[in-house]
């Protein structure tokens, strides 16, 4: 029996246009590894930092003493090109599907000024009880920050 099915398409750079916001995030030193480049396990440091770093400048998520907290129970990243110290990049966020507890993020990791993406993955949080730990729903203010990174 063949399999006659097509391969999924490579994913591809995405354009800054396939965003709603940006972060700028710096580089460290330490962000390179032995080949020269930053290193892979990187990246999805920068999807949380400029995810949380948005919400929390937009008073949607207090991490000291907020009833809710994220945990990331999904995430996935596709490489274009190589970044390093000492670049700036500059992160693009989006939602794709905001849910009762869940909120699927997708973000794009480009090189300073750069038109398309070096990388770009997402992730899911699940926001729970800051005490219990079980999914909680997201509360009014999160949610209108959430719906004003969805594209479109």
């Amino acid at each position: 029996m063949t399999d006659t099915a097509t391969p999924p398409a490579r994913p591809a750079p995405q354009p800054r246009s396939a965003y709603a916001a940006f972060e700028t995030i710096s580089t460290r030193w330490s962000d390179n590894d032995i080949y020269g480049h930053v290193n892979n396990v990187v990246y999805y440091s920068w999807f949380d930092t400029a995810v949380n770093s948005h919400l929390i400048r937009h008073g949607a998520l207090d991490i000291e003493a907020g009833s809710i907290i994220g945990l990331v129970i999904e995430t996935q990243c596709n490489y274009f090109a190589s970044l390093a110290f000492p670049q700036v990049i500059e992160a693009g966020i989006r939602v794709a599907h905001i849910g009762t507890s869940s909120v699927r993020y997708e973000v794009g990791i480009f090189a300073q000024g750069q038109p398309h993406s070096a990388a770009s993955g997402h992730f899911v949080h699940v926001y729970v009880d800051r005490a219990s730990r079980r999914p909680a729903p997201l509360p009014q203010t999160l949610r209108q920050v959430l719906l004003a990174l969805q594209q479109r």
